[in-house]
């Protein structure tokens, strides 16, 4: 059967399908950009009024081959998921699962150790400065975790959803560990996930120069900020719209 003809099966059968192939051409794109980690992180997206009923990624599951039939839908309130057969990774549970019984506004979270991000979350001070107009976005609108304290199970997926209570805050940089972002639709995270990824690479390449950084100044950089929370045009969906028709042009099988 050809991939057309299994998505439009997917169509018909699939509870909550285009969310689930927003999702998997995220997981597909972040592999291609090289976000990913091995068969770790996790991507999770609330499909319920309440926020509990979750899509997530499979155990183990390259980010690479996600299907949208792939996704598991479990709910952040049963704790005998984890008895399930095909539970989700157990820090996959124990953070998603955290925020988004803590964090209802937090409709979708994205958690990666990609490389630029990871390596603002080594630095001592891991607060990402406005550089230029991509890091000015997230101006007052990231926070830190200085708290590591291992991997993401419960205890600490609860601690951590304790620092994103703030609406406004959509980015946590993950001190020694890697970024997580929160937004309201897959296409809002995926794109912030994009260019937080972006501005901490502009950011950690104009360290290596070891020249003076041109620092905007706190009011420029909060305008633009609030520029881009306000932008009239709804780059972000068209992003991920145009990432899924690059998909479809090449016979992926995310759809399916």
């Amino acid at each position: 059967m050809s991939v057309t003809h299994l998505a439009e099966r997917g169509r018909a059968n699939l509870p909550h399908y285009e969310e689930r192939c927003d999702l998997a051409a995220a997981f597909r794109w972040t592999a291609r950009l090289g976000m990913h980690e091995a068969v770790a992180n996790h991507f999770s997206l609330a499909v319920d009024e309440r926020g509990m009923q979750l899509l997530i990624n499979p155990n183990m599951r390259h980010f690479s081959r996600i299907r949208a039939s792939d996704l598991l839908l479990i709910d952040a309130e049963d704790a005998s998921t984890m008895d399930r057969p095909d539970a989700p990774d157990p820090t996959a549970w124990g953070l998603h699962g955290a925020i988004h019984r803590a964090l209802p506004h937090a409709r979708c979270v994205m958690h990666v150790h990609s490389v630029h991000a990871t390596v603002l979350a080594s630095l001592a001070d891991s607060t990402l400065p406005p550089i230029d107009q991509n890091s000015a976005m997230f101006f007052r609108r990231h926070v830190v975790d200085e708290g590591y304290g291992g991997l993401a199970f419960e205890e600490e997926g609860a601690r951590v959803a304790t620092l994103l209570t703030d609406p406004k805050v959509k980015v946590m940089v993950m001190g020694n560990h890697g970024v997580l972002v929160v937004g309201d639709t897959v296409g809002d995270t995926f794109d912030r996930l994009y260019y937080f990824e972006r501005a901490c690479e502009t950011y950690i390449k104009a360290l290596w120069t070891g020249r003076p950084l041109r620092v905007l100044s706190d009011e420029v950089a909060e305008t633009v900020g609030r520029q881009m929370d306000a932008y009239p045009v709804a780059s972000a969906k068209r992003h991920l719209e145009e990432l899924r028709a690059i998909l479809d042009a090449e016979g992926s099988d995310y759809a399916t």
